[in-house]
């Protein structure tokens, strides 16, 4: 509806354009309407800063200005934007409804949704408003909450929506792969999934933690697994029930076979030794699983040799007529550092001797991770071991390394408690 200066004190014109500035995932159509103006109606210089404003509300944007210009025909007005971050919509308890579902009926109010909103602001408001009236209309009388959380999948954060006064729980759990039903490993760890609460996280962890692995060590490095899905019969127009079947579609895909991996940036370790971290030749079947412990062997190896910052970057490269897979692995070495001091808090002086006699590595020796990492075990399991006869009670062990990369030297903080 046209917006109209509601007081004489701010002169009014009629808006003739409105354009917007610095925006990529929203068309200028679309910003106008969150702004709330009209093209045509009569406008003041507060009802532009109370459009502004909305847009701030939105949480689309982390900086918001407006420039306009008066002419003898009207006001030409410019907003000029930064779009604010976006981070993936996250919908775990609410399993009535496919993502595909869910993103319609998102659309039809917010025909910008793409899968991802801001970390705040009216649009997540808007989007748990939008499901929890998609739930209603199912008839169950609830709300929809919403949270950032660390994504439980990958990198970065998701904002997470989800039913908070509403009790589900998985029925049964089964698999489109028929090969699963004949495994032992995975019957094993079943019960931690089915009769527990419904939880799409819990799911996706599930099948990333215990599912996944088995088709990675066998070559099935593309296998696809989900997302789950709710088989319910009955009417739907009636009151879902509490207790819900669970099916997970899974597409194994091809087996790969190993073809190689090529290193750049290595002085330190040559590319033979790393190579034969992986412990696969041309030929062998990928096993996924050996494949990611190597990243991680031939960091503890620059570790082991003083090289905190080391970075190992793999690119997979996939041959998919030949079912083969290659690797480029990018080496950043950084610099060796070397132990400086050892500080401790929260133990006698009697067990700071204790555990200094048992210090693993001389000030001004190259610092071998791998030393303080099997020190800081014994610390946590066997004790005795550092402290010998002395009774010594703490419950945990904090650590911190404080490096310093102009020097290349590392001290070692410790706090028992």
């Amino acid at each position: 509806m046209p917006i109209v200066a509601q007081t004489t004190d701010s002169p009014t014109a009629t808006l003739k354009t409105i354009h917007a500035d610095g925006v990529k995932h929203l068309s200028p159509d679309q910003v106008i309407a969150l702004a709330g103006l009209n093209v045509g109606s009569a406008v003041g210089k507060q009802d532009l800063q109370a459009a502004a404003d909305r847009l701030v509300q939105t949480g689309l944007f982390s900086n918001v200005n407006y420039a306009f210009q008066s002419k003898d025909d009207g006001l030409y007005l410019t907003f000029k934007l930064v779009e604010a971050p976006r981070i993936p919509a996250y919908f775990d308890n609410i399993p009535w409804f496919t993502d595909g579902e869910l993103a319609d009926a998102i659309r039809k109010v917010l025909p910008f949704y793409d899968g991802t909103v801001p970390e705040g602001g009216a649009t997540d408001d808007k989007v748990a408003s939008i499901v929890t009236d998609l739930i209603a209309s199912r008839g169950m009388n609830t709300k929809v909450e919403y949270q950032v959380i660390s994504n439980p999948l990958g990198e970065g954060t998701v904002q997470e929506f989800r039913i908070a006064d509403v009790v589900l729980q998985i029925a049964k759990i089964e698999f489109g792969d028929p090969a699963l039903a004949s495994s032992k490993e995975l019957h094993q760890h079943l019960g931690e999934v089915q009769g527990k609460t419904y939880s799409r996280m819990v799911i996706d962890l599930f099948l990333a933690e215990q599912v996944k692995p088995l088709y990675l060590q066998k070559g099935f490095l593309r296998a696809k697994l989900g997302p789950p899905e709710i088989r319910l019969s009955g009417n739907p127009n009636q009151k879902l029930p509490d207790q819900i079947p669970v099916f997970v579609p899974i597409t194994p895909g091809p087996v790969y076979r190993w073809k190689g991996a090529q290193w750049s940036g290595n002085t330190v370790l040559s590319g033979f030794t790393m190579s034969a971290l992986i412990g696969m030749k041309d030929g062998d079947v990928a096993n996924g699983m050996a494949i990611e412990a190597a990243w991680t062997r031939v960091q503890e190896e620059y570790g082991h040799r003083g090289y905190l910052d080391a970075k190992v970057e793999p690119v997979a490269e996939f041959d998919d007529q030949a079912h083969t897979v290659s690797y480029r692995i990018n080496i950043t070495e950084g610099r060796p550092y070397k132990f400086g001091k050892l500080g401790l808090t929260g133990v006698s002086p009697t067990a700071e001797k204790r555990l200094r006699a048992a210090w693993p590595i001389l000030s001004g020796d190259i610092f071998d991770k791998t030393k303080y990492e099997d020190i800081l075990l014994k610390l946590q399991v066997h004790k005795e071991q550092v402290f010998v006869d002395l009774p010594v009670h703490y419950e945990s062990v904090g650590h911190w390394l404080q490096t310093d990369a102009e020097t290349g030297m590392v001290d070692v903080l410790l706090d028992f408690k």
